[in-house]
């Protein structure tokens, strides 16, 4: 029998790679799969080594006061996949964590076959890193067309699959009538699937609330958040009694409240794109400890921290970072849209325009499996 070992890092990482293992399970069911995952594999009945959450730190002086559990991670993890002894080895994002694994585990057994999902940004940071992966990698699976390049120039084999969170998907509508009422308008929130970024972000997005509810009252606010943190969240919400809020974790329940909302507060990542795909304005926020903002600021190529500003090299989508990353920041911004409402439509037409040009037109999911299927019968 078959088998494929998957490895993810966050809980972003887990969606995506379940996404593709469930187009793998379809056309190929006898194989047997070990995971480091969460939820979204777990759903598909495989079960993770270990707790998502033990590997998943912010920042660099999250990792550097976590590195000896983090190795020891790394070490674990190696010798379970050297355990399991797979075809294949499918990594997805969290290039820190499991290209480390990845990388020791081609070096103890060179017959597994390693694949990566959602490339590196080497567009953004350290494009050197690219020679290195060619020692270890056998195959990445690339989400955007223009980052081939990188990977052609170091003869890497790679395929563009295009992004699968810009998938259409059909599934059952679900009454939403006990979440909200019909008379308030939505504006979703997306504080981040870490717990160290939701105890940054949301303190600033309670205050952001406040300060709506006291000019405004006519707005439903609706956390999107992980079932991780809906209890850190939800705690935190009812411990000062608003009563306008909802902390939502459900995929099919969220997917309905964005496509529903008027406006959304992102942290910046993945999650802008799931918003753009829904037609729905927005903001990025995000914030992070001094330290690591000094870091990253020596280190990134980018002016932009929003991948649709990154491809259009302007700012299409606003972006609230460190210190404008405050509550009347955040206000300031969300009011003149909404004031503003041919700025919204202008924001969601360039938006549109952008995942145009970066969707695949083929399934991206499908186009994935596809590529592990051919190394499973290769």
């Amino acid at each position: 029998m078959k088998k494929i070992f998957i490895l993810t890092g966050e809980p972003s990482g887990d969606k995506l790679a379940s996404k593709v293992i469930s187009k793998v399970q379809k056309n190929n069911p006898n194989i047997q799969y070990a995971c480091v995952g969460g939820t979204h594999l777990n759903s598909l009945g495989i079960k993770s080594i270990f707790n998502l959450k033990e590997i998943t730190h912010i920042g660099f002086t999250s990792v550097l006061l976590n590195i000896f559990k983090i190795k020891n991670k790394i070490n674990r993890t190696v010798e379970e996949i050297i355990r399991f002894n797979p075809d294949i080895l499918f990594s997805v994002d969290s290039p820190d964590f499991t290209l480390r694994v990845a990388e020791k585990v081609k070096k103890l057994n060179n017959d597994i076959k390693t694949i990566h999902y959602v490339a590196p940004q080497v567009w953004v940071w350290r494009e050197g890193r690219v020679k290195k992966f060619k020692k270890f990698l056998d195959h990445v699976l690339l989400l955007f067309d223009f980052e081939k390049k990188y990977f052609d120039k170091e003869n890497i084999p790679n395929t563009f699959v295009g992004h699968p969170l810009l998938e259409e998907e059909s599934k059952n509508k679900i009454d939403l009538t006990n979440i909200i009422s019909n008379d308030k308008k939505i504006i979703s929130l997306f504080s981040g699937s870490r717990s160290s970024e939701v105890n940054l972000l949301l303190p600033i997005l309670i205050d952001f609330i406040n300060m709506m509810n006291k000019k405004f009252n006519n707005f439903t606010f609706i956390f999107h958040t992980t079932e991780d943190n809906k209890n850190l969240i939800s705690e935190k919400i009812n411990n000062i009694n608003l009563k306008n809020v909802e902390v939502i974790s459900e995929e099919n329940i969220k997917k309905q409240i964005l496509n529903k909302s008027i406006f959304a507060v992102s942290k910046s990542g993945t999650v802008s794109l799931e918003i753009c795909n829904a037609r729905v304005p927005s903001i990025i926020i995000y914030k992070m400890n001094f330290l690591n903002f000094l870091i990253v600021k020596t280190l990134v190529k980018t002016k932009f921290a929003n991948i649709i500003n990154i491809i259009n090299n302007k700012e299409i989508i606003p972006e609230l970072i460190q210190k404008e990353c405050n509550a009347k920041e955040i206000y300031d911004s969300v009011v003149y849209f909404l004031k503003n409402p041919e700025l919204m439509k202008k924001q969601i037409n360039e938006c549109d325009e952008t995942l145009t040009k970066i969707r695949s037109k083929t399934s991206s999911s499908d186009e994935a499996s596809s590529v592990l299927t051919k190394f499973l019968i290769s």
